[in-house]
């Protein structure tokens, strides 16, 4: 079982989890209230308080280096697919969770999850990782600009109990970084996330910050997290983004 610690209300919960340098592996920090959640691009997290999962999960990996750092992203984001699509399965949905490069967690065209992983490096190897996490549990109504925010209730029509959903989806993770360190297996883990990839299929359109749009297809996503699309464009993150 992971070692979890509430708080009632904090800013970040990466900022919590960073101030404590000696916490062990698999150490996680939940807030009921986060007021200032960090996701990608800069991005806040709109979480309505005590209706949602904001938490942060200390991983210690062993055997993953620096420049293979993406394989956490994506062990981290299989785990939580996988876990959504067992609680899809108890409540007899039919949806699947899929990954939206690099790693939001969708559901039909709608976000359910984003995730933020912030590495300590040292030398070629992964000191520490805080893997900032929010998952959208029992919030009914969204009031933010985001552009298609859902909810796990949204889909399963059950409300949820957070303690005990956090420690299913905490067991879930730490159980899948052990797991893959037992046995690393890049090319494996890459495929799985291939198979479990947003928008995998078809033309979509695209922009780089230059405002810039295209139409491309996803060819492939490298180990290293490098995106390629038709014509062999790679884009590594934050150079390119789907157009919503």
């Amino acid at each position: 079982m992971s070692l979890i610690e509430w708080l009632d209300s904090c800013a970040s919960t990466n900022t919590e989890l960073a101030g404590r340098p000696d916490a062990p592996g698999g150490f996680a920090i939940a807030a009921r209230s986060q007021t200032a959640g960090r996701g990608q691009r800069g991005n806040t997290w709109e979480a309505e308080p005590g209706a949602n999962l904001t938490f942060s999960l200390l991983l210690r990996p062993h055997t993953i280096e620096a420049a293979r750092q993406f394989e956490l992203s994506m062990i981290v984001s299989l785990a939580i697919t996988d876990t959504v699509d067992a609680l899809f399965a108890e409540a007899e949905c039919l949806h699947r969770a899929e990954i939206k490069w690099p790693n939001d967690i969708y559901v039909a065209d709608r976000k359910i999850c984003g995730i933020l992983i912030e590495n300590t490096l040292t030398g070629r190897h992964i000191d520490r990782a805080i893997a900032g996490i929010g998952i959208n549990v029992n919030q009914a109504r969204f009031i933010s600009d985001a552009p298609n925010p859902a909810s796990l209730c949204h889909f399963t029509g059950r409300r949820y109990e957070l303690d005990t959903l956090l420690e299913r989806f905490c067991d879930a993770i730490n159980t899948a970084l052990s797991t893959y360190e037992a046995a690393p297996d890049p090319d494996t883990l890459t495929a799985r996330y291939m198979s479990r990839l947003w928008r995998r299929e078809g033309r979509w359109t695209f922009a780089t910050p230059d405002g810039a749009r295209f139409e491309a297809a996803i060819e492939a996503v490298s180990p290293d997290g490098t995106l390629t699309l038709s014509g062999g464009r790679r884009f590594a993150f934050k150079e390119v983004a789907f157009v919503l």
